[in-house]
C-alpha cells in the first residue's frame, strides 16, 4: 500500500502585537518536519488582530487557495489553534483538509508517547480538543483519509475517535481523567516518600530542543551512573515526552534526585498543558530549577519567557533556578563560564558539566553545616551511618571514641546533638 507523502502550506496571521511571527512560523514548519510533512507554500497576512470568523481576511481565502492548488499540496497547516466555527467556516470555503497548531503539536506528542501514562495524557488533550470540533475536523480528516503523515497515527483526534458520537468522547474524557488521578496520586505518593528521605530534588526545563535529554546524559556520565540510567537524546523537537527520575551521588557524598520535564514551545495547547500537569508539576516540588537554554538561537529570551509563562501557569513559583546557557560553542561564545547563578557550557562537547555540578552543590546545601562528633565505641553503627552518608573531613580515634568532623545537613546535626563536641 502506497504511504500518502503529507505537502502542506503553512498559513499564518502576523498580528501587529506580534513580535515574534517569523519565528513561530519558522518553528510550525519544524513542528511540521518533526512528523514528516514538507512544507511547500506559505501564505500569511498582517492584520491588526485575527479575523473572528475565518482568522483571516476572506481575500485570503482565495490566495490560499490558489497557492494550494499551484502546489500540489494536500493539507493546510494554521498557525494558531482555530475555533470550532473558524475550522467549519474555512472548510467550507477551501474544501481541503486543514488542520491547526494544536493539533500538529498533539500529533507529535502522539507518537512520541511511549509509555502508558504519557499515552494517556495525550489521548486526554485530544479527545478534550475534538469535542467541540467534532462537526469540523470529521469533514477534514475524511477528505482525504485520514491526518498528517498519511494516516494521523494519533490515536484520539483520528476518524476513528471522531466517528464516536459526543456522548462516548465524554465517557472517555472521565474514564481517562479517573485513571490519570490515580496515576497522580501514585507519583503524589513517590514524592512524599522522597521528601521524607531528605534528598534534594533538581529539575530539568526549558525549550524543546534546548539539549535536556543531552544534559541529563552528561551529568550521570560525570559521576559514574549506570549506563543504563542514560535517557533517549535526539536532535528533534518533543524527543522524550516521559519524566525520568535519577539519583546522582556527588564525591562529596552528598546526593540529589534529578528530574527532566518535557520541553515547552510557544502556544503550547492548553489542553496539553492541563494533561501533562502531574508531570509537570515535577518542577513545582523541586528544590532547584536548571533552566537549560539554546544559546546559540537568536530567539533564545523568547524561549526563555516562554518556559517562564509556561511554569507560572502551572504553579511553580519561587524556586530557585540555575540558567544553563547550553551550545555556547555554537554561539561562538567563551565557555565554560560560571556568573552567579548563570553557567554557559556546552553539553554536546561535554564541556562545563564539573562547574554546574558545582553550582548545584553550592545552591542545594548551603544549609550544610560542618560539626566535631565523639561517637562512643559502643554505637559503631552512627560511624557507618555517617561513612554511607555524609562527606567526612577528618576521623581520630579517641579514648572514649570516634572523633570525627562531617560535613552535614543542620537537621542532622541536630538529630545527633548529644554526640557534637
Amino acid at each position: 500500500m502506497d504511504v500518502l507523502i503529507e505537502e502542506a502550506v503553512i498559513v499564518g496571521v502576523h498580528e501587529q502585537k506580534d513580535l515574534h511571527f517569523e519565528y513561530a512560523m519558522e518553528e510550525l514548519r519544524n513542528l511540521a518536519e518533526a512528523i514528516d510533512v514538507t512544507i511547500v507554500g506559505q501564505v500569511s497576512q498582517n492584520l491588526e488582530r485575527r479575523n473572528p470568523s475565518h482568522y483571516l481576511g476572506k481575500g485570503k481565502i482565495d490566495e490560499i487557495r490558489q497557492v494550494y492548488e499551484e502546489t500540489g499540496a494536500n493539507l493546510l497547516i494554521f498557525n494558531d489553534e482555530l475555533s470550532p466555527s473558524q475550522l467549519r467556516n474555512l472548510e467550507k470555503e477551501l474544501e481541503c483538509k486543514i488542520i491547526d497548531r494544536t493539533m500538529l503539536i498533539l500529533d507529535i506528542f502522539a507518537r512520541r508517547a511511549r509509555n502508558r501514562e504519557a499515552q494517556m495524557q495525550v489521548e486526554l488533550a485530544q479527545l478534550q480538543y475534538s469535542l467541540p470540533r467534532l462537526v469540523g475536523l470529521r469533514a477534514s480528516l475524511s477528505r482525504q483519509g485520514g491526518g498528517t503523515g498519511g494516516g494521523l497515527q494519533n490515536k484520539g483526534a483520528g476518524e476513528t475517535k471522531l466517528e464516536l458520537d459526543r456522548r462516548k468522547i465524554e465517557d472517555q474524557i472521565a474514564k481517562l481523567r479517573k485513571e490519570l488521578d490515580q496515576v497522580s496520586e501514585q507519583r503524589e505518593t513517590q514524592r512524599k516518600q522522597r521528601v521524607r528521605s531528605g534528598i534534594p530534588v533538581v529539575s530539568i526545563v526549558g525549550y524543546t530542543n534546548a539539549g535536556k535529554s543531552t544534559l541529563m546524559n552528561r551529568l550521570l556520565q560525570y559521576v559514574e551512573a549506570d549506563e543504563s540510567k542514560q535517557v533517549s537524546e535526539k536532535d528533534m523537537l518533543f524527543a522524550t515526552l516521559e519524566t525520568a527520575v535519577r539519583k546522582i551521588k556527588l564525591q562529596s557524598k552528598k546526593e540529589f534526585i534529578l528530574t527532566d520535564t518535557v520541553g515547552f514551545v510557544s502556544k503550547l495547547p492548553h489542553h496539553l498543558v492541563k494533561a501533562f500537569r502531574s508531570t509537570l508539576e515535577e518542577a513545582r516540588n523541586a528544590d532547584l530549577l536548571l533552566h537549560v537554554v539554546d544559546v546559540s538561537n537568536e530567539e533564545h529570551g523568547y524561549m526563555m519567557d516562554i518556559t517562564n509563562e509556561t511554569l507560572q501557569d502551572i504553579g511553580v513559583e519561587s524556586v530557585p533556578t540555575v540558567n544553563v546557557y547550553n551550545k555556547a560553542d555554537l554561539a561562538k561564545i567563551p565557555y565554560p563560564r560560571v556568573q552567579d547563578q548563570n553557567i554557559w557550557m556546552s553539553a554536546g562537547k561535554n564541556v562545563g558539566v564539573p562547574e554546574l555540578l558545582k553550582l548545584i552543590e553550592q545552591s542545594l546545601f548551603k544549609e550544610y553545616v560542618t560539626c566535631k562528633l565523639l561517637i562512643p565505641y559502643d554505637r559503631g553503627e552512627i560511624v557507618s551511618h555517617l561513612n554511607e552518608t555524609a562527606a567526612i573531613k577528618e576521623t581520630a580515634y579517641e579514648e572514649e571514641g570516634t572523633l570525627l568532623t562531617v560535613e552535614m545537613p543542620v537537621s542532622e546535626c541536630e538529630r545527633l546533638q548529644e554526640f557534637v563536641l
